[in-house]
């Protein structure tokens, strides 16, 4: 290789070494937040026992609660005296 050819060749790296890539990305706006939706509960039932109950916060699913817990009797509770 031929002495300018080298030269040529180290000054293209050092080029791609020298230029810093910066890149800047902007959030978004943060948006107002809507009115949050009541969170309710939906019984799961299979051959008319409930197995399961669904935290729900409009068509959200939040977590399911077991209904053998203390927090689902609560519930389940809550439910069968206010009907």
């Amino acid at each position: 290789m031929s002495e300018e050819a080298a030269k040529a060749a180290e000054a293209v790296e050092e080029t791609k070494e020298a230029q810093p890539t910066i890149t800047v990305a902007e959030a978004p706006a943060p948006e107002a937040p809507a009115e949050p939706e009541d969170v309710h509960y939906q019984a799961v039932e299979k051959e008319g026992t409930v197995t399961a109950l669904w935290e729900m916060q409009g068509q959200k699913h939040l977590r399911t609660i077991d209904p053998r817990s203390i927090e689902g009797k609560q519930i389940l509770a809550l439910f069968e005296t206010a009907a």
